[in-house]
């Protein structure tokens, strides 16, 4: 019988990773997200993989690159200053389709801010802080096994998909303990033809690279990246939906502050006030359509989020101005109460905000 394990958020994903098969980890000290290094620094080795503390995170992005275009199972892990850092050699192994798990544990900016949790990385995970034409599949998960369980899907996906992918949390579940009981699954079966190694008896080592000087060249091959990304956002998506027919409230909110929020809903459920919630798992490909949908009793929309107003913007795009959108936010380390969002609520209803 499987048993749970008392564990912290990034010792956690660490373990699950290298349950997943991760073979190369490259990496370098921020906090909040030391532990993940500290954890696979322990343990690669002794489990057959390749633990390496870079000199700097652009070191270490350009590290994964070189070792994902083997074929291997390659992981980086890093918070908000440090993952800014990355975002050239992300953009570079977006454009050689490579796959990469990249965690971001974030904390609170802008510059090196704070390490105290906050949400303000929501626009460099979904939009991408490289350069050129890309997305990067992100996954925010809300729980300690919600987070282990992502990782064997997010590796799956990079495979599939042949690119990076990004699991985005904030400092608070990197840090906190839950019960956790992480469930090895089988790695998805795909095609590795286009590593730069194999068996070179019948084929010549593959070039790996973004480089391509031609513009009709280069621009299919956009074409044909976005192709994949469509279908990414036809299968993808990834929803807790609890908002029913009914219901005038949706509180919109991802990661830990959804747990914050959901706290918020049972409040005001227990005042007559009928109240669901939205958490996207997955950034982007985001649920557009779950929003568009709301049923029509909803009167207004409200977001909770720990940053100045990133996560409003997708779900404004997915309301298209049937509702009323608002927010209810922290930032700069600062956590919002329960009792904070459900008097925001108060106020929307009573016409204050």
């Amino acid at each position: 019988m499987s048993q749970k394990v008392l564990m912290k958020g990034n010792e956690a994903i660490a373990e699950a990773a290298i349950q997943a098969g991760c073979k190369a980890f490259f990496g370098y000290p921020i906090t909040p997200q030391n532990e993940i290094p500290e954890y696979m620094s322990l343990h690669m080795e002794k489990r057959g993989g390749v633990f390496v503390q870079a000199e700097s995170e652009v070191s270490a992005i350009n590290m994964c690159y070189g070792a994902a275009a083997t074929g291997a199972r390659v992981m980086t892990s890093s918070s908000s200053p440090g993952m800014a850092l990355k975002q050239e050699g992300i953009s570079y192994m977006s454009g050689a389709d490579l796959p990469v798990l990249m965690v971001n544990v974030s904390r609170c900016g802008p510059g090196l801010g704070g390490i105290l949790p906050a949400q303000g990385d929501y626009f460099m995970a979904t939009r991408g802080g490289g350069n050129g034409d890309y997305r990067t599949p992100v996954y925010a998960p809300a729980y300690i096994q919600e987070a282990t369980d992502l990782v064997f899907e997010a590796f799956d996906v990079a495979e599939k998909y042949r690119t990076p992918v990004m699991i985005l949390l904030d400092g608070m579940l990197g840090q906190m303990m839950e019960p956790v009981e992480i469930k090895p699954r089988p790695p998805v079966q795909v095609d590795k033809s286009w590593v730069t190694i194999g068996d070179t008896a019948n084929r010549k080592p593959n070039v790996v690279n973004s480089l391509s000087l031609l513009g009709d060249v280069l621009e299919q091959q956009n074409f044909e990246r976005f192709k994949k990304y469509e279908q990414l956002e036809r299968v993808g998506v990834m929803v807790e939906n609890t908002v029913k027919d009914g219901d005038e409230i949706a509180i919109v909110a991802y990661g830990v502050p959804a747990r914050i929020a959901q706290n918020a809903i049972e409040e005001l459920v227990g005042e007559g006030i009928k109240a669901g919630l939205v958490r996207p798992i997955t950034l982007w490909p985001f649920p557009y359509d779950t929003l568009a949908n709301l049923p029509a009793s909803v009167k207004h929309v409200v977001v909770a989020e720990l940053s100045m107003g990133q996560l409003i913007e997708d779900v404004r795009l997915g309301v298209n101005g049937k509702f009323p959108v608002h927010l209810v936010n922290r930032c700069g380390g600062m956590v919002f109460e329960p009792a904070e969002i459900a008097e925001a609520v108060r106020k929307i209803i009573k016409g204050g905000v």
